[in-house]
């Protein structure tokens, strides 16, 4: 797998993919742009497929569905990057955690760890189980070539604890965040054999064609910052480090839902890009942050259900915030159920209309020609 991964090291592609450019900090002509859920029920054409294949762990572990999906919104709007159609709980069974997923419920988990005992169900990950994520990530490869970067993505430690340890979703995460207190050696025994399954799963996915990897944290602004330094930040941490030593030149995002608190924290994981999410003003996250680091965001998905030159007005407002160096525009959130194509096509069209000034030195944006 090596050998893979250095063929692709060493492609020019992802050398110099626009949405790879900016994650590294490199000058870019205009900022890259694609977005959270950006293939999902608010397209036309996913809505269809999904009548014809209602299962949702079908679509996502079928590589020609994964393959179709992920491209939908590549077709109709050209993104710079294409993300994989998958879910953070997919590689679940490939380590021995077994779950469905129920129309009401949502995803329930077979067996919920709770004691030593169910620790013994756990064995390292077995990335055979996941050739559809490998094989959908080498055709997107070949579908976008040089035109978008194909992006892979996983969840974070303590987010999929969550899951496991409360069996589900959940509203509260009394039980997981009890077990902090209650039998933290169970919890870190979890979530060390999380950390180190995750980071054989994103270099799975990089190994099989992904240039960029999203790490979503989503339930982590549930934790208070203190907890989330001691039980989320250093398993992240761990991963990037790990990650970082075998696919050095791969960005790696850190997103977390309700990340206003944490701000400076994750930038201590070593993350190469933080995504913030819309509860963030881009200045003030911008301004906590500091320029060393790519930022990624943030429009409010909200604001795709509005006129679209208010639509166009907020992308201009983001852009000027955060500035022409590390910046890459995305939503603070996934694309919502309901939203108008139109505004997700208008989002991709007046990005692309928009340049940085070259031999700019105080970071100024020119406009050529929006389109509203």
């Amino acid at each position: 797998m090596q050998s893979t991964y250095a063929f692709y090291l060493h492609s020019s592609f992802l050398l110099y993919t626009l949405l790879v450019k900016a994650a590294r900090g490199e000058p870019v002509s205009r900022p890259p742009a694609w977005m959270m859920r950006q293939a999902g029920r608010y397209m036309s054409v996913y809505r269809k497929l999904a009548e014809k294949h209602p299962s949702f762990r079908e679509r996502s572990e079928t590589t020609d569905l994964i393959v179709e999906i992920s491209l939908q919104p590549w077709e109709a709007f050209r993104p710079d990057g294409v993300i994989i159609f998958s879910d953070i709980l997919t590689p679940l069974p490939a380590f021995g955690v077994l779950f469905d997923i129920e129309e009401v419920r949502g995803p329930v988990i077979q067996s919920p760890i709770c004691s030593e005992d169910c620790l013994k169900a756990l064995h390292p990950i077995d990335l055979e189980k996941l050739h559809f994520v490998g094989d959908s990530l080498k055709i997107l490869r070949q579908e976008v070539g040089d035109h978008a970067a194909v992006l892979g993505f996983v969840g974070a430690p303590w987010t999929i604890a969550t899951y496991i340890v409360e069996g589900g979703t959940t509203r509260t995460y009394t039980t997981v965040k009890s077990m902090c207190h209650t039998a933290p050696n169970l919890l870190r025994a979890l979530l060390s054999h999380l950390t180190k399954a995750i980071s054989e799963y994103i270099i799975y996915q990089v190994e099989s064609g992904a240039h960029c990897i999203q790490i979503f944290d989503s339930w982590g602004g549930q934790l208070p910052p203190d907890m989330w330094e001691q039980w989320s930040k250093p398993y992240i941490t761990e991963i990037v480090s790990m990650v970082q030593n075998k696919c050095p030149k791969i960005p790696l995002v850190l997103y977390i839902n309700g990340n206003g608190g944490l701000l400076e924290r994750m930038k201590g994981t070593g993350v190469d890009v933080i995504g913030l999410d819309w509860t963030v003003d881009m200045a003030d996250g911008r301004k906590r942050l500091g320029n060393d680091i790519c930022v990624q965001g943030i429009v409010d998905p909200a604001y795709l259900f509005s006129p679209l030159p208010a639509v166009t007005e907020e992308i201009q407002r983001v852009l000027k915030c955060a500035g022409p160096c590390g910046h890459i525009l995305n939503l603070g959130h996934g694309v919502l159920v309901g939203t108008p194509e139109e505004a997700v096509a208008h989002f991709f069209e007046v990005t692309k209309s928009l340049k940085y000034e070259s031999s700019s030195q105080n970071h100024a944006m020119e406009e050529s020609k929006l389109l509203v």
